[in-house]
């Protein structure tokens, strides 16, 4: 698909960036991803890899130029399944109820796909673009996907920063029981913009930074923006499925070499803020920073922070 096509299908989703963003479409891993990329093709590269059921497009602009003013290549892509990569179509088995307590206790799980698919495409992504490496940016599930890739392709990966994300081992607490039922889709109803937009600012108001809330108008637009670029529940269902049907990562996690950041929210509701500690546990040479005040999301006021942080990491010798 032509770069012109790829801008139509891809309306403006926040913020102007003040570098020139080029977009495009790879065939990865079997499939077709949208791709962005920014600042000097030369520099060295860093894949930012996003959370579950969210498209690359919550990548706050600022943040993403921040490591573009250092003179980093950034890339961002829509995971499968959501944005406008490819959307799968396989049906599920068995209520999503069910599937997470089957997954509390270690039992298997049927999915389509799992995080180690999405690892792959990462990896992929890299192939299709001629990348041999680059540094890793994860959150949450983006953040699983992160460690995967960081310790099954330790070649391909030249640092992490992982942010909000945990070992998905069952054994870690619970989200807080508010937002379970959320998580496993129970609630409200409706596929129409209106009810979709009040739906997912409810969920967003559960886990944003209680020190740095936004203004509600700037979240709705968002979240109006994001419908109409793409709207596709079937995808966030299947993407919860690949976390619950791959079980914990710990024993790939302590295998990991290249030098990581951790970044956490002592506030955060969605994965506790102990997930962070874990991870400091299992890979003791990375940094770890515990933030005050931070919930489940990528506040304004954090994104210097974040960036300071990740990048003295991705600066370290290997």
């Amino acid at each position: 698909m032509s770069q012109s096509a790829v801008a139509q299908a891809n309306p403006e989703t926040g913020p102007a960036s003040s570098h020139a963003v080029n977009h495009r479409f790879v065939d990865a891993n079997g499939l077709s991803f949208c791709v962005e990329t920014r600042g000097d093709p030369e520099g060295e590269p860093v894949l930012f890899i996003m959370g579950l059921g969210a498209q690359m497009t919550l990548w706050p602009e600022a943040l993403l130029d921040r490591y573009v003013d250092e003179g980093y290549h950034v890339i961002r892509f829509d995971n499968r399944d959501i944005g406008l990569s490819s959307h799968l179509k396989d049906r599920l088995e068995g209520h999503p109820v069910a599937m997470m307590a089957r997954s509390r206790v270690g039992l298997s799980i049927p999915a389509p796909y799992t995080l180690k698919d999405m690892a792959a495409d990462a990896v992929s992504v890299l192939d299709a673009l001629g990348l041999p490496s680059a540094h890793l940016v994860g959150v949450s599930m983006g953040g699983m996907i992160s460690q995967l890739v960081s310790s099954l392709w330790p070649e391909r990966v030249r640092s992490a920063t992982l942010i909000m994300t945990s070992t998905n081992s069952p054994r870690l607490p619970m989200p807080k029981p508010r937002l379970i039922w959320r998580l496993a889709g129970v609630g409200a109803r409706g596929h129409d913009e209106a009810s979709v937009v009040a739906r997912s600012l409810d969920f967003w108001k559960l886990i944003q930074s209680p020190a740095f809330p936004p203004a509600e108008d700037e979240v709705r637009e968002r979240l109006i923006r994001e419908y109409r670029r793409s709207y596709h529940p079937a995808g966030i269902l299947r993407q919860t499925r690949a976390i619950l049907a791959t079980g914990s990562l710990s024993s790939l996690s302590r295998r990991i070499r290249v030098p990581t950041a951790i970044i956490h929210g002592k506030a955060d509701p969605l994965v506790r803020p102990v997930s962070a500690q874990q991870l400091k546990y299992l890979i003791p040479h990375a940094r770890l920073e515990l933030i005050d005040g931070m919930g489940h999301d990528l506040p304004a006021p954090l994104l210097e922070r974040f960036a300071a942080i990740s990048l003295s990491v991705m600066r370290a010798p290997s």
